[in-house]
């Protein structure tokens, strides 16, 4: 009987597979600035997904055509209380139970429409979720197709 050789299996690790994902989710954000994707997995199962978007109900910017912080010029990362959007970590969030999401890892990847993948680290309203949800790893994307991984109580690091 002929032996025959294994072939070696090229496949992504845990955290490019799930942070991938989070890429595709993002598609589905009706932001007309920056599209956003998250992911939350525990023991390497997805439980749940969100992505930005309008609240429940309610026309998003897509479909009215327009977005505030942009007719207003504002700069990413500031003024979000006049997005009319929820963030794609608060959406995940919302979506899991808490069990699911104790310990749990989310990932988080955007697209800004004009410039390709972009820096996707929480904001600080987001940050707090995840601590208040027990969520124990981060992985976003850094804007260069890759990501960072950050334990999310070292955002506490030096406070008082």
């Amino acid at each position: 009987m002929k032996k025959m050789k294994k072939k070696k299996q090229i496949r992504p690790g845990w955290d490019e597979y799930f942070i991938n994902i989070a890429k595709a989710v993002a598609a589905r954000a009706t932001c007309l600035r920056r599209r956003y994707g998250a992911v939350i997995t525990k023991d390497n199962i997805i439980v749940s997904t969100g992505y930005n978007g309008a609240p429940s109900g309610m026309k998003d910017c897509l479909d009215a055509g327009k977005c505030t912080r942009k007719e207003l010029r504002i700069p990413h990362g500031e003024r979000y209380e006049l997005c009319h959007s929820v963030h794609a970590e608060a959406n995940a969030i919302i979506r899991a139970s808490a069990d699911e999401l104790k310990g749990a890892t989310i990932y988080i990847s955007g697209v800004d429409p004009g410039s390709g993948e972009c820096l996707s680290e929480p904001c600080m309203m987001c940050k707090r979720m995840i601590l208040n949800a027990q969520i124990v790893k981060v992985v976003y994307s850094d804007g260069n197709g890759s990501f960072h991984v950050i334990r999310p109580r070292n955002w506490l690091k030096g406070r008082v």
